[in-house]
């Protein structure tokens, strides 16, 4: 054989394995199924109607709601602050395109796989009056542990797909609550630069209270109240940055902002709008905590009393190194 057609040969067996391989790679069973096994609960297109969900465990129903822009958890007749990113993180995975194969279309599954109300976790997501936009129920796990089924409300399919909801169905209520003493930080509304001035009236611990008053000039801060030498300015603003991202761990509900008990401490914030903030703490209870509350809302903090404490700069700490 000439060499000529020994290398028509061997191209000619070269080709049809390329194809061979192509084809396998094409119709591949796992890659079919890959393919149709992906599937979104929700359709991220309806996104912005969205402005009510209800979470359901069988145990604790959560309510969110959405009014002017911001979501909140409604509680035993009061709404408190979400946290919206949590919120924002929960309804992009409902849309997620993953695996979520086909196990039943029959209805006689249902009740086998926990799929029936009154035995299974439940996410209503509605916007405006209607239909929601999806009804879910999130039944039993599989054998491995790592899948659950799950269905729409009147649909007989039942899928199954990774075990990603139980973090939220499972979660208390206090998991949804943006605990932030001033919410707007969350999402960079209120920031270090939106400050101008800061007054800080520390514990008084049986005297009198000197406050300590930082007030920006340009890009640098001059300060009162308490001897720092050489302020640092990246301290400062870090300093101010803590402030404005202090959280509680809970909401109080039975005392209101206009209590006495608010007189222990508190930290004044003018901003660059005109507007002014103003915390104000008790002191710590037996317990390690104080309660705190910020002007213009309704609500009442509990926080740590060493998260507290980082309130009240010591001066050490912002001088430049």
């Amino acid at each position: 054989m000439t060499y000529k057609k020994k290398f028509t040969v061997l191209a000619g067996i070269i080709a049809a394995l390329v194809l061979v391989y192509i084809l396998t790679i094409i119709f591949d069973p796992q890659r079919i199924g890959s393919r149709t096994d992906a599937y979104s609960w929700l359709d991220l297109r309806q996104k912005n109607r969205i402005d009510r969900i209800s979470i359901n465990n069988q145990y604790e129903t959560i309510v969110l709601e959405q009014r002017g822009g911001e979501w909140f958890v409604s509680r035993d007749g009061k709404d408190y602050p979400a946290r919206r990113m949590r919120v924002e993180d929960f309804i992009d995975m409902l849309g997620k395109r993953a695996p979520y194969p086909v196990r039943s279309t029959s209805a006689s599954s249902h009740e086998r796989l926990s799929l029936i109300e009154g035995r299974c976790s439940q996410i209503i997501v509605a916007g405006g009056s209607g239909i929601p936009l999806l009804h879910l129920l999130i039944g039993q796990g599989d054998l491995a542990g790592q899948s659950v089924y799950l269905r729409k409300q009147g649909h007989n399919e039942v899928r199954s797909g990774e075990d990603i909801f139980s973090a939220y169905t499972d979660s208390t209520p206090v998991s949804w609550y943006n605990l932030r003493l001033f919410p707007e930080s969350e999402t960079g509304k209120l920031d270090p630069a939106s400050v101008q001035r800061l007054t800080v009236y520390p514990p008084a611990n049986g005297g009198d209270s000197i406050p300590y008053i930082f007030t920006r000039r340009g890009r640098e801060w001059t300060i009162t109240g308490i001897d720092i030498f050489d302020p640092d300015r990246e301290k400062i603003d870090s300093y101010i940055r803590e402030i404005l991202n202090t959280t509680g761990d809970d909401f109080e509900e039975t005392l209101s902002p206009s209590d006495p008990v608010f007189n222990d401490s508190r930290i004044v914030l003018e901003l660059g709008d005109g507007s002014i903030r103003t915390l104000r703490m008790g002191a710590a209870d037996d317990n390690d905590r104080r309660l705190a509350t910020v002007s213009g809302t309704n609500y009442v903090y509990t926080i740590p009393d060493w998260v507290s404490r980082r309130l009240f700069a010591d001066p050490d700490s912002l001088e430049r190194d």
